[in-house]
């Protein structure tokens, strides 16, 4: 497994504020880099042309008001994220369900909820859909319907030069920041059981509500090392312009997926169907490249894929 696996908020510090706003923004001395890091907030989006024979495939239930309502954990850039204006949101996740949601003869209303509340809400008709990076599993596939749409694995990062001389493999005793319920959470608390059954110290876990905290506790030295999604981390390394470094390779590669209540395997195949024709009609490229996400690219959208 891979990814936000079960839940994804203050830092006390200046210092720890400051490293937080910048890993969510990009934002650089010199404003006009932000194009050239790769913040994808910057650049357009494609148009996207309605497909009327997908379009008349959605239940009638579903945007009855011309609108998708999306629940999404906006702290993961560059997955989802509040912009520089402090209120819109951006990121690959948005611009590519937007897309779908086009393709359909809808808008996407995102709105920012606590990772750990979405699928619950998915399932309670609070969202029609949750996108947030949903690593598909077999604990949330038991809970709602899900559409495969990309693929990530976890990646570690450390300060530059990895002062501490950390060890992904041999970690026991460090302090390591995680988001609270992911993926990350789950392995760095099964590394740290296998830490004191071998008789060395655990690990000290810290886990925060935001991944750009967790992030943040590095680049403030609170922390010696972090794990999150790989293209989140990879991203956050870039626009912390020299402060942090990748730490190995990327493991446990796994797809992310769109949650839809269980019962509406008809909606979530027509999502399928339209992250398709964006494939097809190079859309889906053109809007991974904007955010220097392609290598997360898949070719074939399923539903509740197999594992």
């Amino acid at each position: 497994m891979s990814a936000r696996s079960l839940t994804r908020r203050s830092a006390t510090l200046v210092a720890v504020a400051t490293s937080a706003a910048l890993v969510l923004t990009g934002c650089g001395d010199d404003p006009d880099d932000a194009s050239s890091s790769g913040n994808g907030a910057t650049e357009s989006t494609p148009s996207v042309e309605v497909d009327e024979a997908l379009a008349a495939r959605v239940p009638d239930e579903i945007g009855e008001d011309g609108k998708i309502t999306v629940g999404s954990d906006t702290s993961y850039a560059p997955s989802e994220f509040i912009d520089e204006d402090g209120e819109t949101i951006v990121g690959f996740d948005v611009d590519l369900f937007s897309a779908v949601a086009q393709k359909l003869g809808f808008e996407a209303e995102f709105e920012s909820a606590s990772f750990d509340s979405i699928i619950a809400g998915v399932g309670s008709g609070r969202y029609e859909v949750g996108v947030s990076s949903f690593t598909i599993n077999p604990e949330r596939l038991a809970e709602a319907t899900m559409v495969s749409y990309f693929s990530a694995g976890t990646q570690w990062a450390v300060q530059e030069g990895n002062p501490e001389d950390v060890d992904a493999d041999n970690a026991c005793g460090l302090s390591i920041a995680v988001q609270r319920g992911t993926v990350q959470a789950d392995d760095i608390t099964a590394r740290s059981a296998e830490c004191e059954a071998s008789g060395e110290a655990a690990i000290d876990i810290q886990q925060f509500e935001g991944q750009d905290e967790a992030t943040a506790a590095l680049v403030s030295g609170r922390v010696v090392a972090s794990l999150a999604d790989s293209p989140v981390m990879a991203y956050a390394v870039q626009q912390t312009n020299g402060q942090l470094e990748l730490l190995g390779d990327i493991y446990d590669s796994a797809p992310y997926g769109y949650v839809v209540p269980q019962a509406e395997t008809e909606f979530a195949q027509v999502l399928a169907d339209a992250l398709s024709a964006l494939i097809e009609d190079g859309t889906y490229a053109e809007i991974l490249e904007k955010w220097g996400v392609e290598a997360g690219a898949i070719d074939d959208p399923a539903v509740n894929p197999a594992g």
